[in-house]
């Protein structure tokens, strides 16, 4: 895992290396174990490096091949690298180096752009061909892994995060109103390649994109799944041994593949606690685990350590329990959103960077239970979705999942920001991709490849790699994901949901665990905002910056404040904590940047 950046140059000028020297240091907590840089003439390239894989020097980057005239910065883990290079060694490559980040060089030199459709893992890269002067970039499937992009007529540069972007001077302060929009709607995702800021993009998931010296550009999606069932159909007997195949491969390649230790994020719900089971059944010792908890609301516990610690006591792992005062959350608080790439709603960003900071202490490297949710039918909207069948597709998926329609959205903000439902039009275009055999084939389908990424699996990758780190997601990996996504939508959904998890776990899980109501990693200070966090806020959006800014309506904003307990949204979020978060983000973000 790291941070990577770079600049290229389309008007003969030689790549700005101050720029990217200060994109660098806003990548620093990425990677702590070394930073490099190379430049060629337009192409200047930045990397902060996490050490997990062949910890020499030898695997330091940027990663220059010579005889290849290639140059590469890469952040991620390749979980086959082993495989390919054995066979780029049978094609006469030689390696210098034993960790995974030679092998994308090799194996671009061999398959070019098709390279990508090898690669098991979360990957974000870009490539240097010297002799070509090209440069290609590419994200991973799920686009677990980040990349972001600014151009403009004399030059690209990209970065892990927004924030180096914005460090590298030239992002103006424009908010992108089609992005306002889905982030008000859609709990905080703005689907790629948008962003909040109207000068800043994001390569989308499972695509690369080519572009030269000159600055034409090539883009291409690489990969996507059917969801329909596989012909002949499988009994339901074939589709959970499969299952529990995939899923057991997954885990296990995620396990083997460091030299350094791996870790467990253990919420106490099923899916982490499943991780901690499939890992000890691999034959795994010494097993590391780690809870987080928040102090309780009369309406909600904050931990979920009753269940958690029913799974320790079971395998008996290294366990820490960690339990975060109030206080200290409000403290830490705008700390955590100086960490996010873009601004992220859900409640359990805020836990999961302070549960990091915690377990970077103690390791490099942990699973975490993301995706599960998506890819298994496991939240609450999925089955009320399917029962609901008045209306079409968007109108369905809008009464259980957005946030505000469009007609509060349009109370919300102010005049310049009063569109299109930009949002609706959105999702209409992804529900009505083809390949799917029914609605909820369709919103699964989206929402695994589309929402899941600008929401859990952002929050996870930037709230760790702000502490150094590495989240391995084995519920998102992409041959798990093509087999669920032809698995029938009913057997997924049965028993409340994530039926073929459920079913793994019997045996392996305390029944308690696996049939506990669905948890949220719960923060309540965050979504019954009373107190000094009500007070925290309403400084937030009083504020003369704020106020300047004109992107809040008072009269909405007067009467969250009024009375914020009363207004949540469908996903059970705190529509106050929303307003306030943004405006904090783009306050600590984007307002003392150089322009």
């Amino acid at each position: 895992m790291c941070g990577i950046c770079g600049e290229l140059r389309f008007d003969g000028v030689p790549a700005d290396l101050s720029a990217v020297q200060r994109m660098m240091g806003r990548l620093e907590r990425r990677g702590p174990d070394h930073g490099g840089a190379y430049s060629d003439g337009a192409l200047g390239f930045g990397h902060r490096r996490l050490s997990v894989i062949d910890l020499s020097e030898h695997s330091n980057q940027p990663l220059v091949d010579q005889e290849l005239s290639l140059a590469l910065v890469f952040n991620g883990a390749i979980y086959n690298y082993r495989e390919l290079r054995k066979e780029l060694r049978g094609r006469g490559y030689h390696f210098f180096s034993d960790g995974d980040s030679e092998v994308i060089l090799k194996a671009w030199a061999a398959w070019g752009p098709d390279c990508v459709q090898r690669l098991h893992g979360m990957f974000a890269f870009a490539i240097w061909d010297a002799a070509a002067h090209e440069l290609f970039l590419a994200r991973d499937r799920l686009g677990i892994k980040p990349l972001y992009l600014t151009r403009d007529d004399t030059r690209l540069r990209f970065a892990s995060n927004s924030q180096a972007l914005v460090a590298a001077g030239g992002i103006g302060s424009a908010i992108d109103p089609v992005a306002l929009h889905h982030q008000f709607t859609l709990h905080g995702v703005v689907p790629a390649p948008r962003t909040i800021l109207q000068d800043v993009r994001k390569l989308g998931p499972a695509h690369w994109m080519r572009i030269g010296a000159d600055g034409r550009l090539q883009a291409k999606r690489y990969w996507d799944f059917p969801a329909t069932r596989p012909d002949p159909e499988l009994g339901e007997g074939e589709w959970l041994s499969a299952i529990h195949d995939s899923l057991r491969s997954a885990v296990r390649k995620r396990n083997a593949i460091a030299d350094v230790p791996v870790g467990v994020l253990l919420s106490g719900g099923l899916d982490s606690s499943l991780l901690v089971a499939l890992l000890a059944e691999a034959g795994v010792s010494d097993l590391r685990t780690f809870s987080v908890g928040f102090e309780d609301a009369p309406e909600e516990i904050g931990n979920e350590f009753v269940y958690s610690d029913q799974v320790v006591e079971r395998y008996r792992t290294k366990h820490r329990r960690i339990h975060i005062a109030n206080s200290e959350v409000l403290r830490r608080l705008p700390e955590a959103v100086d960490a996010m790439a873009e601004p992220m709603f859900g409640q359990d960003a805020v836990a999961f960077f302070l549960l990091a900071e915690q377990v970077s202490r103690e390791i490099k490297v942990v699973q975490s239970g993301q995706g599960a949710d998506e890819v298994f039918g496991g939240y609450f909207w999925y089955a009320r979705m399917r029962s609901d069948r008045e209306g079409t597709a968007v109108q369905r998926f809008a009464r259980h999942y957005f946030d505000r329609d469009h007609n509060e959205y349009l109370k919300m903000v102010c005049a310049p920001y009063r569109g299109a439902d930009y949002t609706s039009e959105t999702i209409a275009d992804l529900l009505s991709a083809p390949q799917a055999d029914s609605f909820l084939d369709s919103v699964l389908h989206m929402d695994v490849t589309t929402l899941i990424v600008d929401d859990p699996v952002k929050r996870v990758d930037n709230m760790t790699m702000a502490w150094g780190l590495e989240a391995r997601v084995p519920f998102l990996d992409h041959e798990l994901v093509e087999l669920a996504a032809r698995c029938p939508p009913d057997l997924k959904l049965r028993e409340g949901g994530k039926f073929p998890l459920k079913a793994m776990a019997r045996g392996l899980l305390p029944d308690s665990v696996i049939d506990r109501p669905k948890g949220y990693f719960p923060m309540p200070a965050l979504k019954y905002v009373r107190g000094e966090f009500l007070d925290f806020m309403r400084d937030i959006l009083d504020s003369r910056a704020a106020r300047e800014r004109g992107i809040y309506d008072r009269r909405y904003i007067d009467m969250l404040l009024a009375a914020p307990e009363l207004h949540h949204t469908r996903l059970r979020g705190s529509k106050l904590w929303h307003q306030a978060l943004l405006e904090l983000w783009l306050q600590r973000n984007l307002d003392a940047a150089p322009l």
